[in-house]
């Protein structure tokens, strides 16, 4: 795809760069158990705002840094939401269990399972909306548009293909959740769109499985590697309707000294030293992260309103769904 640029002449700064440290938020990780066990949990919505606002606030572009604006009254309204309904889920299953009518617990179990199944996609969609309504940067907030029913559609049938086929669909899966997804989030005026194909991804990932295998998971290092730029060199950024580039600059190398330097640093230190693996995650994806210089930072306008219901976000961490 041609890539049109307003101004040839005239470059940005486009860097964008993770300034945090490792033992900065150790200090905060640390705070964070101990409060969450002395209250025997419920702190744990303050906890997550505390790491968040961390990170956010250490990831900078452009020469300023970004904030989170959610707080720990948010997620806890959505912590005791989500909770009432994995609890209302697993009582209907302890109940039939108890019953010791086989088609009770069968009927049941299947149903538990359709639920968890359905709570994904929501969760995903709760969690972009939230998380990207409550970021923001020199004032202007992220967004996400996309529709709750359509997402989960596009998961299940999905989910349904890539099972029935053996996984070979699971490229195409990807692919489609991306685009719905990457095509919804909004930077204020600034759109985002995803360009890859699923033909292209399963080749990636059948090359890298086939080759793990014959070099004894060697291979898997140049399998990531492909893997992550892939997905970043696909991503466009539109802007005044120019198209935007990101290009990632991961290499073989880098990839396995971050690897194996987080395997080393949580071995070693029992893993205590999980934050400055973090840290260092963080570093090496905004190191290896190129946004073309004709992106202007400076004509980025406000369009996305507030949105501050975190029950998404709740369900997506007791379901361990990651999302920066």
């Amino acid at each position: 795809m041609e890539i049109i640029e307003t101004d040839q002449a005239k470059t940005y700064n486009t860097q964008v760069a993770f300034k945090g440290e490792g033992s900065e938020l150790f200090g905060i990780l640390i705070l964070n158990y101990i409060l969450t066990f002395i209250t025997l949990g419920l702190y744990y919505p303050w906890a997550k705002v505390e790491k968040l606002k961390y990170i956010y606030s250490h990831t900078e572009f452009s020469g300023t840094r970004f904030a989170f604006h959610g707080t720990g009254k948010e997620l806890f309204i959505g912590f005791i939401k989500a909770y009432l309904v994995f609890v209302a889920l697993y009582a209907a299953l302890l109940y039939a269990t108890f019953t010791q009518q086989n088609t009770l617990v069968i009927t049941i179990a299947i149903l538990f399972y359709l639920a968890i199944l359905f709570l994904v996609p929501v969760a995903i969609h709760g969690m972009l909306r939230y998380r990207s309504s409550r970021t923001s940067w020199r004032g202007i907030h992220w967004g996400y548009r996309g529709d709750r029913g359509t997402l989960v559609k596009d998961f299940l049938v999905g989910l349904f293909l890539s099972i029935i086929t053996l996984n070979i669909y699971s490229s195409w899966f990807i692919t489609t959740l991306r685009k719905y997804i990457i095509g919804n989030l909004r930077f204020g005026s600034v759109k985002f769109s995803y360009e890859g194909n699923g033909f292209d991804l399963f080749i990636i990932n059948l090359k890298g499985i086939v080759f793990s295998i014959l070099t004894l998971g060697i291979y898997i290092f140049w399998y990531a590697r492909n893997s992550h730029n892939y997905f970043v060199n696909n991503v466009r950024a539109e802007q005044n309707g120019n198209k935007i580039e990101l290009q990632g600059t991961t290499t073989v190398s880098s990839y396995f000294n971050l690897m194996a330097g987080n395997i080393l640093i949580l071995i070693f230190t029992f893993g205590i030293g999980y934050a400055w693996t973090v840290v260092r995650n963080m570093k090496f994806f905004f190191n290896n992260l190129q946004i073309d210089p004709a992106f202007n930072p400076e004509n980025i306008a406000q369009t996305e309103e507030e949105y501050k219901n975190a029950f998404g976000e709740d369900v997506g961490d007791i379901l361990d769904l990651g999302l920066v």
